[in-house]
């Protein structure tokens, strides 16, 4: 059975990564240009893309271009995050299975986490995310925790699984989110079903990031708390040094 025309390209695209026709850090023409070069159709050159940026070859965002992030495929997940713009474009292009949804009041280790007091209430939406499909490993599980008033859009979030929950609160109550303070640490997976969801062993390394989403007034109303394991996710910030910088100076 012939392999489809956008796994063709892929691997062609791939093979031009690796033998250093697209160099790291380089743009890849556009789509209408790889459309010209290659003989194929649009919708066939972004199916391929969509492939490479599962490989963690490239990365895609709107009015820039396709970016050559490695020259081999990484089997886990690096996003490029530089902007609260990737922030969203990376939750809408994962996968959400959502686990559980229930009212809880935070425990000590929970309201550090949330900077809320102990006992405190909250709304927590459980989610498996994944990369590429139902067949692949897990690349996290979020628990995403909301204020008590937002409990309806526990229903909206299992009708729409791709769509951001901030998103969703801003379209539905209005609440804008304007910031966004992230906070990423080592730690370990030791909550059982936990583990069993993403396929690991209790005590396994991971990555926790914590996520407080704020409106315009520094006000919070959304927390989520992301454990990756350690060997499928890693996180690129690009820092651009300012125009009134001084060289030779740091930090």
């Amino acid at each position: 059975m012939s392999k489809p025309h956008y796994i063709q390209l892929a691997q062609q695209l791939t093979e031009s990564i690796a033998g250093g026709r697209f160099p790291v850090g380089s743009l890849l023409p556009t789509e209408l240009q790889l459309c010209e070069l290659y003989g194929t159709s649009r919708h066939t050159v972004r199916a391929a893309l969509n492939e490479l940026q599962q490989l963690g070859l490239v990365n895609r965002r709107k009015n820039v271009g396709t970016r050559v992030m490695a020259a081999q495929a990484n089997n886990g997940f690096q996003p490029t995050l530089a902007s609260l713009e990737d922030l969203v474009q990376f939750g809408e292009e994962h996968m959400r299975v959502v686990q559980s949804i229930a009212s809880v009041h935070a425990s000590a280790a929970l309201a550090k986490d949330l900077s809320c007091e102990t006992g405190a209430e909250w709304l927590r939406i459980s989610s498996l995310r994944l990369r590429g499909g139902a067949r692949t490993l897990p690349i996290g599980w979020t628990d995403v925790y909301v204020a008590p008033e937002y409990a309806e859009i526990a229903e909206v979030v299992r009708q729409q699984p791709g769509t951001l929950i901030g998103t969703l609160i801003e379209s539905r109550y209005g609440r804008r989110i304007a910031h966004i303070r992230q906070e990423i640490c080592a730690c370990t997976v030791e909550d059982a079903d936990m583990a069993a969801a993403l396929k690991l062993t209790v005590g396994t390394a991971a990555l926790k990031i914590v996520r407080s989403y704020l409106d315009a007034a520094g006000k919070m109303f959304e927390v989520s708390v992301t454990v990756h394991p350690a060997e499928r996710f890693s996180v690129v910030l690009q820092l651009t040094r300012s125009a009134a910088a001084t060289p030779g100076r740091s930090a």
